[in-house]
């Protein structure tokens, strides 16, 4: 490829849905701004390749070039200013913050949450020794000044992708997928409002039911979600898909990437397999996860994004290189959906740094959308919607409580996405 992974998702039209992450950390005690404000512009310094602006090339690409003004940290305001805009100095980043409340924002062309939360997971680091002038221990969290990992700005090509015949090829059961639901998300103002809920678990409630009954944290969320569905959805639903995604990057050769590199797995469930005891399913989920992230399955996936990007550097013009992305974006109408997604990014170990946290979510566009991920020895997962609908969760709350798992409920809050202020031209 001729430009940046990291451009690609540029291209995607930003009219419905936002391509941002919104990263909320609530503290335990009140946030000082002002040395909130230093612990950011400290940290930015060790991921250099999130300083940049956006700009558009001679043959219409976009590119990224590195800006050193600072990042923005300001008060929650009403409305938040838009990535890449003047408002946050060009950056594709920024920080608000609102009583025991810190967010970072940060676009998703130039990562996915595990290249994200590195970065901010030293701000909150760094936040935490400027505010009360100590050293928390967290050996996992990168430093301020720290060499980067090998491979942590590579980006992978083509031809480094195998292209040995892949040993499973997903056959779609054709699972339901909430079309009313999105329609009335995106285009009707009556129904639309993008809104999140915070669950809270013990991490040992979670690994020792999922230990029991032959399943992993992701598995089990994914199991949870599916007969969570099984109750609101029509009988006449003969299938509830989960997708969750995974990053081959290690398999590649480059655990420490931050590129946001993603092959999907795909559970479909059969309504009458939603009756199955939970070991049942929880390896049947377990042994498909194994199969799909396998590298000859993951790298076939991903070979067809490249393919996609090459003939895209071939196009010239910023226009038409924005009709081409429309029409060949497999993650819009094209290609196989699930009915709901699971995200996991697995365990980051934030080491003392957990005990100033009272919560942590994962804030993205979509419907019927979970991100999981771990702190200390907590468990967050936010769900994510596009209606003020209480069904879903409704449902998801009543599994856990029939499968014994206790949890803390918060929301619905306000998603408060933003949007890029891109270049056109």
């Amino acid at each position: 490829m001729k430009h940046s992974y990291d451009t690609f998702r540029f291209y995607k039209s930003e009219k419905t849905f936002s391509y941002c992450i919104r990263g909320r950390v609530i503290m335990k005690d009140p946030v000082d701004l002002q040395v909130l404000d230093q612990a950011v512009n400290k940290a930015i310094t060790r991921y250099p390749y999130f300083a940049v602006r956006v700009g558009v090339d001679e043959e219409g690409a976009y590119t990224l070039s590195p800006n050193p003004e600072k990042i923005v940290v300001q008060k929650k305001g009403k409305t938040c200013p838009m990535l890449g805009s003047p408002e946050v100095n060009g950056h594709l980043t920024f920080v608000e913050c609102e009583g025991r409340e810190i967010n970072l924002y940060i676009s998703h062309a130039l990562c996915g949450g595990r290249g994200y939360q590195p970065f901010l997971m030293t701000c909150i680091w760094q936040y935490v020794t400027d505010q009360y002038g100590i050293t928390p221990v967290a050996p996992a969290i990168r430093k301020p000044g720290s060499e980067l990992l090998p491979g942590e700005t590579a980006e992978p090509t083509l031809d480094m992708l195998s292209a040995e015949e892949p040993i499973f090829c997903y056959q779609s059961k054709k699972p339901h997928v909430l079309i009313a639901d999105y329609l009335n998300g995106m285009f009707n103002p009556f129904k639309r409002k993008p809104n999140f809920r915070l669950y809270t678990f013990a991490q040992k409630d979670i690994m020792a039911f999922a230990r029991q009954n032959d399943a992993s944290v992701a598995a089990f969320f994914l199991i949870v979600m599916a007969k969570a569905l099984d109750r609101v959805l029509p009988a006449k639903v003969p299938v509830v898909g989960g997708e969750i995604g995974h990053n081959p990057s290690a398999a590649l050769g480059f655990p420490n990437t931050h590129c946001d590199l993603l092959s999907h797995v795909h559970i479909d469930y059969e309504r009458e397999q939603l009756t199955w005891d939970m070991e049942k399913l929880g390896t049947m989920t377990r042994g498909q996860i194994m199969l799909q992230t396998d590298p000859s399955v993951s790298f076939a996936e991903l070979r067809k994004n490249f393919e996609t990007m090459e003939k895209l550097d071939e196009i010239q013009g910023l226009k038409n290189k924005i009709a081409f992305v429309k029409k060949n974006d497999s993650s819009t109408s094209k290609g196989s959906h699930g009915t709901y997604i699971v995200n996991y990014t697995g365990f980051m170990d934030w080491g003392e740094v957990a005990d100033y946290m009272e919560s942590y979510a994962i804030v993205v566009e979509g419907h019927v959308l979970l991100e999981v991920s771990s702190v200390g020895d907590r468990i967050f997962v936010t769900i994510m919607q596009l209606l003020d609908e209480t069904k879903y969760a409704a449902a998801f709350e009543e599994v856990l409580a029939e499968l014994g798992i206790p949890c803390q409920v918060e929301g619905p809050f306000p998603k408060r996405l933003t949007k890029q202020m891109l270049p056109m031209k």
